[in-house]
């Protein structure tokens, strides 16, 4: 569910794109049932895509810690923009956000987990707007394993913070609330991983087709501010999605004030 094709299908729309895929066809010897770009051939799917962002996530972590065996221990900035420089400004940025949406006292412990959602959310997304790539993030699976281990932390931490107390919070402030409030509180939870799941592909999945349907009619410069909007939505939603784990966690978390 979600699945959808890449740039390669659209450009079969034009006679320059199945003339030259017909070529690399013949090329390849006819070995191939399809030919290689678009149309049930070629594409890097959600699979490989996401191996793609964990490659380049860990590129981003070996050039970071090298930085720290420098004479200086990483302080002082290389000259040129690299990718330790990226993934220094990134750390720092998703930090920031993390300390401002649950406090000082809980960065250290969730930046991991934020971090870790950040950039496979965020450049899962952009993967997508190159020629050839599937997203991961505009399809169900991907996105409800994402959400699940999101509840399923959500509730852990919980427990670890409160004990067996941290399941009161679902009946309410007093008993006589209880058989009300019971089953408000589990189908709010309960819905939480399906509204970030769905979320997600939906707006991933239509970004996408927006972007691909108006490069099928006028491939060149319309386009463009579209591509942009997408680059902005890409954003967006990993922001969002990242928010709104700090906002569970923070929640379960928290201790009432007497």
């Amino acid at each position: 569910m979600g699945e959808h094709g890449t740039w390669f299908d659209y450009l079969n729309k034009f006679g320059w794109w199945r003339s030259f895929n017909e070529h690399a066809h013949s090329w390849l010897g006819r070995k191939w049932q399809a030919p290689p770009f678009g149309e049930n051939g070629w594409s890097l799917t959600h699979v490989l895509v996401a191996l793609l962002v964990l490659i380049f996530t860990t590129m981003g972590c070996i050039a970071f810690f090298r930085g720290l065996k420098t004479p200086d221990k990483g302080i002082v900035p290389p000259r040129r923009m690299n990718l330790r420089n990226f993934f220094e400004y990134t750390a720092e940025s998703v930090y920031g956000m993390v300390e401002g949406a649950m406090g000082p006292e809980n960065a250290a412990r969730f930046f991991p987990l934020i971090g870790a959602l950040w950039m496979f959310i965020l450049f899962g997304n952009l993967f997508a707007l190159i020629p050839g790539f599937v997203s991961p993030n505009d399809t169900l699976k991907t996105n409800v394993g994402l959400a699940v281990m999101v509840f399923v932390l959500t509730h852990y931490y919980g427990v670890k913070e409160h004990g067996l107390a941290y399941f009161k919070h679902f009946l309410g402030p007093s008993l006589a609330l209880a058989p009300l409030m019971l089953p408000i509180e589990l189908i709010s939870h309960f819905a939480r991983p399906m509204s970030l799941a769905v979320r997600l592909m939906g707006n991933m999945m239509a970004d996408h087709k927006v972007v691909m349907s108006f490069f099928a009619l006028v491939p060149l410069l319309v386009p463009l501010p579209f591509l942009l909007l997408g680059l902005l939505v890409c954003l967006i939603q990993a922001l969002v999605f990242c928010t709104l784990t700090m906002v569970y966690i923070g929640m379960a978390i928290e201790h009432e004030e007497h």
